[in-house]
């Protein structure tokens, strides 16, 4: 029996040495690994790969089911196949294997899961979009604007400091003062910055 393990993360920024280290010390003699979507198991060519190695009494290995996919039918399609070879999965975290049938029963119940898991998280997104088109600070195309700077200077001239300012607009104060070191003197600057930050300590001692 041989183990041939399968690590993923989703974008190019992530860091894929924890699974690597927990597949190698899992035994895996090959392990595979790509920085892709989980969105199906069509689109990554590492798991195709993987998934033509394997022969009977072989063992595909992933340390969570949501790296191997976060489509329960993707999941299950990947056990039938894996059946179909007379291989099985097994996950590190938690330890199971589908090489039983309640393993299968609970591969599935996590996939369902994962599943659920990922629908929460771009309703979230969904929300925070809305919320950032509310203040006007969504700049479309899925971003958000780093700092509405035009509003910041407007505020500024108009004699509110950093902290009123970053609170008002929901923004942190260190992208107030970038913005507004850029057309302001900077002896004026700290001037006002010492005088907000004064302001904020006597109304915090009344």
């Amino acid at each position: 029996m041989s183990r041939f393990g399968y690590a993923r993360v989703s974008s190019t920024d992530q860091d894929l040495t924890i699974q690597l280290k927990k597949l190698k010390a899992a035994g895996c003699q090959v392990v595979r690994s790509e920085k892709m979507s989980g969105k199906s198991a069509e689109d990554r060519p590492e798991l195709a790969t993987v998934m033509q190695f394997l022969r009977e009494g072989d063992e595909l290995v992933v340390v969570r089911l949501d790296r191997l996919g976060r489509s329960t039918r993707d999941v299950l399609n990947l056990v039938h196949e894996l059946d179909q070879k007379g291989a099985s999965l097994r996950i590190l975290d938690p330890e199971l294997t589908t090489g039983g049938d309640v393993g299968r029963i609970v591969v599935t119940v996590l996939g369902m899961v994962a599943e659920m898991e990922r629908k929460f998280i771009l309703e979230r997104q969904r929300a925070g979009i809305e919320a950032a088109k509310a203040r006007g600070i969504y700049a479309g195309v899925g971003r958000l604007k780093s700092v509405p700077e035009d509003e910041i200077r407007r505020r500024h001239a108009a004699g509110e400091g950093p902290t009123q300012i970053a609170r008002a607009l929901g923004i942190g104060r260190t992208s107030v003062y970038r913005a507004i070191s850029m057309k302001v003197d900077f002896k004026d600057f700290v001037d006002r910055t010492l005088e907000d930050d004064n302001e904020q300590m006597s109304k915090s001692r009344r």
